[in-house]
């Protein structure tokens, strides 16, 4: 595991987050301090994911308030990304369950795949504001773009659409709706509408650089139980997953009042690109 610590400061003894990764990492010093037989590894991997996912957040805040500053901001998310990849790469490189999957939780396991792809979301956001950089560095706005997407149709893909049939009884016909389009919650919707923006950035921005063979599951259909991998097309993989948000948004979720019409703007822009 990496070494983490929480900053002695008056800011950070004040910090919500901070306090309670704290409070997580005191908890974890004591349980694996007890005998091996006492200690869950499921728990203990729990905590300190917990802590990691408190920490993270109170710097990813800082990042956002300062408008990720152009001298720093690349190593710091680069630096985010690796604790927030941690949990994953600890159990399987210590083989703790064949499934790791199942050891980690699909909640925790979206909720880390969501704040990677959010950070990289919020720091492309920032990027494609600086035009001097974009005309310097669009293979690496490139990058950072198919890096975050990736991360965000993975956290689409880890639970499967509930089958609506006759053994399954609903209360709700809207629920029902969205449960069998793999939407679960609000972030689902939100990791849909980002991924769609920065497929709209990578078209915009990066149309010009070579193809890369940057393979990811681009399954949008909600939740993927099987894997199909395929190099990531940002007008093909944005139409499809901005059209069902909108259809998501303006069906079942019409009374919600969420808002579709930046994503209209973009299937538009990618209507005529593809013309």
């Amino acid at each position: 595991m990496n070494s983490l610590s929480v900053p002695v400061t008056p800011e950070a003894r004040s910090d919500h987050f901070l306090i309670r990764a704290s409070a997580a990492l005191e908890k974890l010093k004591l349980l694996c301090g007890e005998e091996k037989e006492c200690s869950n590894p499921s728990n203990l991997l729990e905590l300190y994911t917990q802590a990691i996912l408190d920490m993270t957040y109170f710097e990813e805040n800082k990042l956002v308030d300062e408008d990720f500053p152009e001298d720093s901001s690349s190593q710091k998310v680069k630096e985010l990304i690796s604790f927030l990849s941690e949990p994953e790469i600890l159990v399987k490189e210590n083989n703790m369950h064949p499934k790791h999957c199942n050891l980690l939780g699909d909640e925790l396991l979206e909720c880390l795949s969501w704040r990677r792809g959010a950070l990289l979301y919020m720091y492309c956001h920032s990027l494609t504001k600086r035009r001097e950089w974009l005309l310097r560095k669009s293979s690496l706005l490139k990058k950072y773009l198919l890096d975050g997407i990736s991360y965000l149709l993975q956290m689409l893909n880890y639970r499967c659409p509930i089958q609506l049939n006759e053994g399954v009884s609903f209360q709700d016909l809207d629920t029902a709706k969205l449960l069998s389009a793999g939407i679960f919650s609000d972030i689902h919707l939100l990791a849909m509408m980002y991924s769609g923006e920065m497929c709209y950035w990578g078209s915009k921005y990066c149309a010009d650089q070579q193809p890369e063979n940057h393979e990811v599951d681009t399954n949008v259909s909600g939740a993927g139980c099987t894997t199909h991998k395929e190099p990531l097309d940002f007008r093909e993989v944005g139409e499809k997953i901005l059209k069902k948000y909108v259809s998501v948004c303006e069906g079942p979720l019409k009374e919600q009042e969420w808002n579709t019409t930046n994503a209209k703007q973009i299937l538009n822009f990618f209507h005529h690109r593809c013309n």
